[in-house]
């Protein structure tokens, strides 16, 4: 899928061992990163040119993390290597073939050492060659006990990022600046110093989102699929892994009756959901408000595979319709969706042919999807069933029908085809349609591997949105405390209030000049304010509205400065 998805095990154990001694070497201080200014010392040995290096950090540092792991700095390497002999810098040198990577290790790690190793070494003062003059051992860097890394058989174990303590820590020290190495640090030390004490005071957690952890920011990039039963949604996860994934059914009637995270794993299993949402290293403990009743509905599959090491996937129950949504289902559905929809990077809804009404339940969970329309796509799935003239129609009946839900004047992009392992049916769809849904599968196959390479401008993205979203709940309850009597009548002021909350939310936008369409539901948030006292909500505390300004206007420009390509 990219650069990171050609596996370093199928490397020599030998090799391996070389460039995680390089690794060690370049990263000075031994937090399992190479930051900017440890390529900068590094890389300059190479003796590549400025604009070189830029190029070789540009497409190894794809997800644009400010950082290089273990498996980025062995592109790297490969990068320089091949630079070096006097190939032109791209993605392809490292893509091209399936074997290249171990095949390029060997064929040039003799004239990189030549180039780099050995000046390195002769600074070291030791040097160890093999009887091919290609085989070299740095020396052994002693290292302080603060390493992310101890061998157990042999195998290196990574032990807890130190950001995890951040959120765990009682104590009231800030985080030092020095201990942020990455874009995705800077934002943990943002929320856990200027955002978190903003949503923990207006307990924004109970209202719109539950609290930030540290897994929600490690978290890969997670891509859900929404649609009616028997559209193809766990065909389609099947299809781009090229296998079954463990607990995956497939049938004509709705099989898949719960939501399945499929994600990467060390061997093949099913987790359910209650085990999972406890987990410290996953991102779903949010998932505990909505109690037993749906945790015993999700269960998360774990298989060891490359897709899966980039991104996560989502598979969901189908969507009811016509007499089957007066079944009430047992946990809220639609609440569940809006959560996943909080956490995902895409959304694809798909849809049938066949199955182009959109029902209440859809039509409700399209709703909650209100806030993430750039995340949705929508797939016209099993296009190969009907002939050109009727997917014509069909296709503008899908218009039309969408047209009614999303109440947006833009048209939304559609992705036609049949994504299954099954050949297109020329019978029904000719050579013109077999032309056509080969072209919109590359295209959904494209936005699906930009998933990757975007997924750090995604979070800073959402993680601004939380921070203005936060800031105008902080003003919506500070204000219905404000509206408060001090003595008498605080019951029948509290009941007006909630009454005319609209009224209400129009006046804090008047006050602090706040767009209208950052503000939240009125029905939901009236809903919630029930089972509170404003006489209990905090007062306006301008010092925290101003650290979160700070934090939009100042904070995090400089942080994706600071972490931008070293070479610029």
């Amino acid at each position: 899928m990219e650069i990171s998805s050609v596996p370093i095990s199928s490397c020599s154990k030998e090799h391996q061992k070389i460039y995680r001694e390089w690794f060690q070497f370049a990263d000075s201080d031994s937090d399992g990163r190479i930051t900017g200014s440890d390529a900068i010392k590094f890389f300059s040995m190479s003796n590549l040119s400025r604009q070189d290096l830029k190029q070789v950090w540009a497409i190894t540092d794809s997800k644009r993390q400010g950082f290089l792991g273990f498996t980025e700095f062995v592109a790297a390497m490969q990068l320089v290597s091949r630079a070096q002999a006097g190939n032109e810098i791209t993605n392809d040198l490292l893509t091209r073939n399936v074997y290249g990577l171990c095949c390029i290790i060997f064929l040039v790690l003799p004239r990189y050492l030549n180039f780099v190793m050995f000046p390195l070494f002769s600074r070291l003062g030791k040097l160890e060659a093999s009887s091919h003059g290609g085989e070299v051992l740095l020396a052994k860097k002693k290292r302080s006990n603060k390493t992310n890394e101890n061998e157990v058989n042999g195998n290196p174990v990574v032990q807890q990022s130190p950001s995890a303590l951040w959120f765990s820590s009682k104590s009231s020290k800030k985080v030092p600046l020095s201990a942020v190495t990455s874009i995705v640090d800077g934002l943990k030390r943002l929320y856990v110093q200027k955002l978190k004490p903003l949503e923990v005071t207006y307990k924004f957690n109970d209202f719109v989102s539950p609290l930030l952890t540290n897994s929600d920011f490690d978290a890969k990039p997670m891509v859900m699929l929404l649609g009616q039963y028997s559209t193809g949604k766990t065909t389609f996860i099947k299809h781009l892994l090229k296998t079954s994934y463990p607990g995956a059914h497939i049938g004509p009637e709705p099989t898949t009756d719960r939501f399945v995270v499929v994600m990467s794993g060390s061997d093949e299993r099913s987790v359910p959901g209650n085990t999972i949402a406890v987990q410290a290293d996953m991102p779903f403990s949010g998932l505990t408000s909505f109690g037993t009743a749906f945790l015993s509905k999700f269960e998360c599959s774990q298989m060891p595979h490359p897709l899966l090491e980039h991104i996560t996937f989502v598979d969901t129950p189908g969507v009811l319709s016509g007499e089957k949504q007066r079944t009430q289902r047992a946990y809220d559905f639609t609440g569940v969706t809006s959560w996943f929809a909080s956490k995902c990077d895409l959304i694809l809804l798909l849809f049938d042919p066949h199955k182009l009404d959109v029902s209440d339940e859809f039509k409700r969970v399209i709703s909650s999807l209100r806030g993430h329309d750039d995340k949705i796509r929508v797939v016209l799935n099993k296009a190969d069933q009907i002939d050109t003239q009727q997917l014509m129609r069909v296709y503008g009946a899908l218009m039309w029908s969408l047209g009614k839900v999303l109440n947006t004047p833009e048209v939304m992009r559609v992705y036609i085809g049949s994504f299954n392992d099954k050949p297109v049916n020329e019978a029904a769809s000719g050579p013109i349609g077999k032309e056509l849904f080969e072209r919109e599968q590359e295209d959904l196959l494209a936005d699906l591997k930009d998933i990757p390479k975007k997924s750090c401008d995604r979070r800073i993205n959402e993680f601004v949105k939380r921070a203005r979203a936060a800031k105008i709940h902080a003003y919506i309850i500070s204000h219905l405390r404000k509206e408060m009597p001090a003595l008498i009548g605080k019951a029948k002021t509290q009941q007006k209030l909630t009454g005319n909350l609209e009224d209400e939310f129009k006046k804090v936008q008047r006050e602090f000049h706040l767009p209208p369409g950052d503000f939240p539901n009125v029905e939901q948030f009236r809903e919630t304010l029930s089972g509170y006292s404003f006489d209990n909500f905090e007062k306006l505390k301008p010092s925290m509205i101003k650290a979160v300004d700070d934090m939009l206007g100042y904070d995090i420009p400089e942080l994706l400065k600071n972490f931008r390509n070293p070479y610029d």
